[in-house]
């Protein structure tokens, strides 16, 4: 399904990166003016809530958002919310809140890793939902493969194009498929729908390691390339 993007450049976002848990997740603090969101807490959510109270000082945790249902991306949610209280709404897509438990549950079989389950989720977000906050605007795009319910959150800010892209995409390559719920031709057609939706310039912020842009992974990803075609 086609979408349409508001690339109107409007406020300023700042971002921190804390990376934690047993397999090295990036969590964001995203922040604009006095108001903040946490993307994706991975592991450990009263030290994350510790460092986000050192990292942001005098700004205020108004969303908690997880781009997918994994259990590494997840895992800190819980603690994260007893530490800033139950007024602040924990969100994730419709379809990944329902493998949030399978997940866990997973990752402790084959790993040995466990992460405390999730609150139920105060807000379902799906394709075209906008979460504002300070003078931003997270847009919400459906972004399916890696689980059912992959998310990516774009901000048009006048700091620059930001894109919160979970495991969706790797520099030159996409996150795994092979976990329950794993489609490879979805997050094929995914990565296409980025590349065609997405401006250039935007700088995506990656689950793992390092960070990469739009323009890069047009030139580079073979995937995003053979996903074009689904949006040509």
């Amino acid at each position: 399904m086609d979408m349409t993007l508001d690339m109107h450049r409007k406020g300023r976002l700042a971002i921190h990166c804390v990376t934690n848990g047993p397999i090295q997740t990036n969590t964001y603090f995203a922040v604009s003016g006095d108001e903040a969101v946490i993307i994706d807490p991975a592991w450990e959510g009263e030290r994350l809530a510790e460092a986000f109270a050192e990292r942001c000082p005098g700004a205020r945790v108004s969303a908690i958002i997880c781009t997918h249902g994994h259990a590494d991306h997840i895992g800190g949610a819980a603690g994260l919310r007893r530490a800033l209280g139950p007024d602040v709404p924990f969100m994730i897509s419709e379809a990944d809140a329902a493998i949030m438990e399978r997940a866990i549950a997973d990752m402790r079989e084959m790993w040995g890793f466990d992460h405390e389950v999730p609150p139920a989720p105060d807000r379902l977000l799906n394709e075209g939902d906008t979460v504002p906050f300070g003078d931003v605007t997270l847009q919400v795009m459906a972004t399916p493969g890696h689980t059912p319910g992959g998310i990516v959150l774009f901000c048009a800010a006048e700091t620059g194009d930001v894109a919160f892209v979970g495991d969706t995409l790797f520099p030159g390559a996409h996150g795994r498929t092979d976990l329950a719920g794993g489609n490879e031709k979805q997050v094929i057609d995914s990565l296409g729908k980025m590349g065609s939706f997405l401006p250039t310039d935007t700088l995506c912020l990656i689950g793992h390691n390092g960070t990469t842009t739009i323009g890069d992974e047009l030139e580079t990803n073979l995937f995003m390339r053979r996903g074009l075609r689904h949006y040509r």
